[in-house]
């Protein structure tokens, strides 16, 4: 599905707001699917549509606090920011919110298109049952930042300014109750031997100041997976712990059609790590341009185990259109992962990706029915009846609140002074 949102303003300095003469009132919004791909492949028993996120839903992450997953995206200069879903099975999802929903967690009144936050990590640390959102924020002078809550439904901290550069931060709770950041940053100065040459970085974390420790800082990846062969934009760390190893999942090749997931292993969460010799586990490059059903631009993942005890990847990949362009944006995926060997590997993630898959095993597909998020042709009314504004109406830079004014049977635009 479209994006939906309407455009306007939001600053410190904006208090007084008054309705536009003549302003345009809405009745009802119908969106309507028809989409030749959901035509041609309806589905049977035991089967779901992937994309499981249709629309502008990037840059996916993933966790899960015992039979509840917790997912979220990035957002740029939208506001609220980070739109957060929750789902009991890896299909049937609803979105509860957004994790950045106030002014005080997010001003994007300046923000560039482009910028504002991205690449969000979510995690749930059991050690002392909290969940944790971290992410790059450039926007208010933020910089990279973290939000924590012991309960998603019940909203998140004002965030606290991470004291290190880059982008793209995860957080890691080992085990032993030890925590690590993982970002995407620079090298060294004087070090940089291309364009698109960059690190990734671990530090350790102090759970109780939630504050990088200065000094632990060291490069863990430099370049990619083979320096030699000049490689791009390393970056969207993941640390996973897996029979007494350590895993660093990373996105390889920039958010493009050169778009890869590769990993490495280590002793250590702190490295060295290795990478794995069958990289990239994931990626539509190399493919048939012209394919049917063209997915493309695959990697950003993040990985959970499933409520089948198996794993699964999400990820942004595009559907293009007939003429290349991305007008709906970088979608949510998802993918079952063969762990059974030493490296995770998504299974079919290098060959063309087809737009269905099977269920976990237990579950029934109920997008769109029961209040979960609908997925492939389907129809979307609002009537602007309820109390609250669906999670679907988002604003440019700013409440969406702010610009539109809800009545009891209708919504009408307005305007600043």
């Amino acid at each position: 599905m479209t994006l939906l949102s309407f455009m306007g303003t939001e600053g410190k300095s904006q208090s007084k707001v008054k309705m536009a003469k003549n302003a345009p009132v809405f009745s009802n919004f119908i969106y309507e699917g028809k989409d030749q791909v959901y035509i041609n492949n309806p589905l049977k028993e035991g089967e779901f549509y992937n994309p499981i996120l249709q629309g502008a839903y990037p840059d996916p992450a993933i966790t899960r606090k015992g039979d509840d997953y917790y997912m979220v995206h990035s957002s740029f200069a939208m506001f609220p920011g980070v739109p957060i879903f929750h789902s009991k099975d890896l299909v049937n999802w609803t979105q509860i919110g957004h994790v950045l929903d106030r002014v005080s967690q997010l001003d994007v009144h300046d923000t560039r298109i482009s910028a504002g936050v991205y690449a969000p990590d979510i995690e749930y640390n059991p050690n002392n049952d909290t969940f944790y959102m971290i992410t790059t924020a450039f926007a208010g002078g933020l910089g990279n930042i973290v939000v924590k809550t012991k309960d998603p439904l019940q909203g998140w901290s004002d965030p606290v300014k991470l004291k290190f550069d880059g982008i793209d931060p995860s957080l890691f709770f080992d085990d032993n109750g030890k925590a690590y950041v993982v970002h995407n940053d620079a090298p060294d100065k004087g070090t940089e031997l291309y364009e698109g040459h960059r690190v990734i970085k671990v530090w350790e974390y102090d759970l109780e100041k939630d504050q990088v420790i200065a000094g632990t800082d060291k490069i863990i990846v430099n370049g990619g997976v083979d320096l030699e062969k000049k490689p791009i934009w390393i970056e969207a760390p993941h640390i996973y712990k897996k029979n007494g190893r350590y895993y660093l999942m990373c996105a390889e090749g920039g958010t493009g059609g050169n778009h890869s997931e590769v990993v490495f292993v280590s002793d250590n969460a702190k490295g060295p790590y290795t990478p794995a010799p069958n990289n990239p586990i994931l990626s539509q490059r190399h493919l048939n341009p012209n394919r049917e059903n063209k997915v493309d631009w695959a990697g950003h993942a993040d990985l959970v185990e499933g409520p089948d005890g198996k794993h699964y990847g999400v990820f942004l990949a595009i559907r293009p259109n007939e003429k290349g362009r991305v007008n709906i944006g970088r979608e949510t995926f998802i993918l079952p992962v063969d762990w059974s060997g030493e490296f995770p590997v998504f299974v079919n993630g290098l060959v063309p990706m087809e737009p269905k898959l099977k269920t976990p095993e237990g579950v029934a597909n109920k997008t769109g029915k029961e209040g979960y998020f609908p997925n492939g042709n389907f129809t979307f009314t609002d009537r602007f009846t309820s109390d609250k504004l669906d999670h679907r109406w988002i604003g440019l830079r700013g409440p969406a609140k702010l610009l539109l004014h809800q009545q009891k049977k209708d919504l009408r635009l307005i305007r600043f002074r």
